[in-house]
């Protein structure tokens, strides 16, 4: 008896700019293609990072205000916090074979998933389409966007 409650859409947020708030939607995006499920991403405020061509490859760890590392905040502040505990995460996710953002997103696109960029944080932080990566179908509205994920999940990472 086929099983009609399984998930066939989902549409995922990614806001952050940072190592970890950018690869859970990643790895979301990922898992549902490889389920067969179809996957659209939409990057918002510093998400954008993620798809930005100049950007996209020096995403870092946010030391600084971030409870999970277990450091003070004034000991993230230091030179080279951020680079080191980038470094080292960078690492572990190679032994993980997890990849890096670029490739990640590569990736996605190659499996169906379909990238998106918000319109009013393209505007805010004074962005055009060329500045992104060519996996970035479109700059859509929420409206759009919204449109594009009906009937299926959403996920705010």
């Amino acid at each position: 008896m086929p099983n009609d409650d399984k998930i066939k859409k989902v549409s995922i947020i990614i806001s952050k700019g940072s190592l970890e708030g950018v690869y859970p939607g990643l790895i979301l995006a990922n898992g549902a293609r490889m389920k067969g499920i179809e996957a659209n991403i939409f990057f918002t405020f510093f998400g954008l990072d993620a798809i930005t061509k100049k950007k996209m490859n020096k995403i870092k760890v946010a030391t600084v205000g971030n409870p999970a590392m277990g450091i003070p905040s004034l000991i993230g502040i230091m030179p080279g916090m951020s680079a080191l505990a980038s470094g080292m995460m960078k690492k572990q996710m190679e032994q993980l074979d997890i990849p890096p953002i670029p490739e990640f997103i590569e990736m996605i696109y190659d499996a169906g998933g379909k990238l998106y960029a918000c319109l009013a944080s393209v505007e805010m932080f004074k962005l055009k389409k060329e500045d992104f990566c060519d996996q970035v179908e479109d700059v859509l509205t929420v409206g759009d966007f919204y449109e594009l994920s009906a009937g299926g999940q959403i996920i705010f990472t």
